[in-house]
């Protein structure tokens, strides 16, 4: 008998990719831009995984709506000079062994593979593509398309497109975000240790993985 098919959401920032170098520059680059005191390294991480037009008044109430959209403006293009200079590799690298672990997964055959990320659409092409990644996420859910997380709407559009039920998927994340947006839509949840937030905000997490090669066995353990 065939096992049923199993859906695998990643986060993005934290969870796949180390990229807080260029979060933090050009965040930055986005409060100077403005005006606007800039946050600490510590609040700006500690908002990573909120769409930019969430995250940033979040880091700076109370200013003017237009304000917002210059930051949130200044920001995507401080990112994409950054990421150009440097080549995505170097600017967003993936976490070690991270590869591996995906590649490794996408040969289960059950198996099927998405992302969720607070990222847009153009943001994650470029991120995949300069990873040789393109081909690996059957569903891909993006901050153009959808309410900032933990709003649950990027997973409930991954499974509606993948025809995967909620008991049979699993969020993997680095914040408390996507431990919540799981939960909010039905879905198991794993935290990795080695992203943004402190274990401690990763308590809705079914399972805490500190290691990337760790991974494949708590994704099995699941169902077990």
């Amino acid at each position: 008998m065939s096992k049923p098919l199993r859906l695998i959401v990643f986060d993005v920032d934290g969870t796949l990719v180390d990229s807080q170098a260029d979060i933090v520059a050009s965040m930055t680059t986005a409060f100077q831009g403005a005006g606007v005191p800039v946050p600490d390294r510590a609040a700006i991480l500690s908002i990573v995984g909120l769409s930019l037009d969430v995250a940033i008044p979040q880091l700076a109430p109370g200013l003017r709506d237009e304000t917002y959209a210059a930051m949130v403006q200044g920001y995507k293009t401080a990112y994409m000079q950054l990421r150009a200079a440097q080549g995505t590799q170097q600017s967003s690298p993936l976490y070690p062994g991270i590869r591996s672990v995906l590649d490794g997964l996408q040969a289960v055959p059950e198996y099927l593979l998405g992302v969720a990320t607070g990222k847009s659409r153009r943001g994650l092409d470029a991120l995949l593509a300069g990873h040789g990644m393109e081909r690996l996420f059957l569903t891909q859910q993006v901050a153009d398309h959808h309410p900032s997380k933990p709003h649950p709407a990027m997973l409930l559009a991954a499974l509606a497109e993948t025809g995967v039920d909620a008991d049979q998927a699993v969020m993997i994340g680095d914040t408390e975000f996507d431990m919540s947006m799981a939960r909010a839509a039905g879905m198991r949840a794993i935290g990795v240790s080695w992203g943004y937030h402190t274990a401690d905000r990763l308590a809705g997490a079914d399972v805490l993985v500190h290691r990337t090669a760790d991974l494949p066995q708590a994704i099995a353990g699941l169902w077990e």
